[in-house]
């Protein structure tokens, strides 16, 4: 939980900031009524407190995920637009700053006529003002229809893997990935089993969830349990902890409580049915030939990710499986330790990323502010013999939405020998 002094700091900040951001907006105002002008700054302050005691109540009280989700959605869309429109406002005061200048040290004041008062102030630009708050609109425009439309527009991405060493009886085997859960973020259940279902629909013959089933606390995914429990495979559903699983962003009361909320979580992919694997390998066996399952506990190469995970214990007994599959949440485990320790993994699949949720991804190009974070972000890559691949999420977390970046169900299907058209991905 946030330290109340941090919130209350972070508080002053935003209202400082909002005091010049009214000012600045006078400025687009100047042509319209002084009544209009005194409503319009009424109705922005009215909504920034508003938010502002919305947010304590959603972060130091139990409100509901409805509401909660409903406050910060809104004050982090409002968060993003002044954040479009400050740039605009600094700029038209430096402006001004360079005019009063020019002004105090100018050699000779012009003439005026004794009629007319020399001006007392330069005014700010109306046209900086306006261009600043239709710019600010856009994203406003944008993160609104991510909401209404991207949220839960889940698609189905279709990835074929060759494997030189699969054993024939797994050529053509179909794998199906989700990650990322993310319960605590959900408001529309009817949406979310629907993404279940278009799971279902493409009758994969073994399942991978790569971590993150909650954003904090296990009680999150209570209401879901039942639509995820659904998710089922003929050779099962294996899965792995994401860094948000561990309850490592939320203040505990006790010790033993984050450690009884680790348990919990443990306890609920029990009973959905998953076979979570920490720091351990599963024989997967068709027809007598066998591959390997192996998964790992949270590993990020980032320091502010942890790293829980053991690949030693992960590929203990392993060496005799001719093709060994890996899921670890953090794609930046690939390039930190598998590909320079364990070059017998022959696909990593991981989540984490989300994409940013924001970006392009079209067929040959994709693009997201995350790519300057992570080297591989979203979709297949490629070192040697190796192969990665990073599923950008089902659920989402703090924007409750996606702009280019949809919610992704991945399906694989593996085939035995080499891709006659692979291409580093780098």
């Amino acid at each position: 939980m946030t330290n109340p002094f941090v919130l209350i700091g972070v508080c002053i900040l935003l209202l400082l900031a909002d005091f010049y951001i009214i000012n600045g907006i006078h400025g687009a105002l100047k042509k319209f009524s002084f009544r209009f002008v005194k409503r319009f700054t009424i109705i922005f302050w009215s909504i920034s407190l508003l938010l502002i005691a919305g947010v304590f109540l959603a972060v130091y009280f139990d409100i509901g995920v409805g509401p909660r989700a409903a406050i910060l959605l809104v004050f982090f869309v409002l968060l993003v637009v002044k954040i479009f429109l400050l740039p605009f406002i600094l700029v038209d005061d430096v402006r001004r700053i360079f005019l009063w200048i020019a002004r105090k040290y100018k050699k000779s004041e012009p003439e005026f006529p004794a009629s007319q008062p020399k001006p007392e102030h330069i005014p700010r630009s109306e046209f900086l003002m306006k261009t600043g708050l239709i710019t600010a609109s856009l994203p406003l425009a944008s993160l609104s229809y991510g909401i209404i439309s991207g949220a839960y527009d889940y698609r189905v991405r279709r990835q074929v893997i060759y494997l030189p060493n699969l054993p024939k009886a797994f050529d053509g085997l179909k794998i199906g990935q989700i990650s990322d859960i993310h319960s605590g973020s959900f408001y529309n259940k009817k949406a979310v089993g629907g993404g279940v279902d278009m799971l279902l629909k493409e009758k994969p013959d073994v399942i991978f969830f790569t971590g993150d089933l909650v954003n904090n606390r296990t009680i999150e995914v209570k209401d879901y349990t039942n639509i995820f429990s659904r998710v089922k495979a003929p050779l099962g559903v294996y899965s792995v902890l994401g860094n948000h699983d561990y309850g490592d962003y939320y203040t505990w009361p006790s010790v033993q409580a984050k450690k009884q909320n680790l348990q919990d979580i443990l306890t609920v992919h029990k009973n959905m049915g998953y076979d979570l694997l920490m720091d351990e390998s599963r024989r997967l066996k068709v027809d007598g030939e066998e591959i390997g399952i192996l998964g790992i506990q949270n590993w990020g190469a980032l320091s502010r990710f942890p790293k829980y995970g053991r690949m030693d214990l992960a590929t203990k007994n392993t060496d005799d499986l001719p093709v060994k599959l890996l899921l670890s949440h953090d794609p930046s485990h690939w390039q930190a330790q598998v590909l320079p320790q364990y070059p017998q993994i022959d696909i990593m699949f991981s989540g984490h990323t989300h994409g940013m949720q924001f970006g392009v991804r079209l067929p040959h190009f994709q693009w997201s502010p995350v790519q300057y974070i992570y080297k591989e972000w979203a979709g297949l890559y490629q070192e040697k013999n190796q192969l990665l691949y990073v599923n950008v999420g089902y659920g989402f977390l703090g924007y409750p939405g996606r702009v280019g970046i949809l919610p992704e169900i991945t399906l694989f299907e593996l085939k035995s020998g080499s891709n006659p058209s692979a291409k580093r991905n780098s």
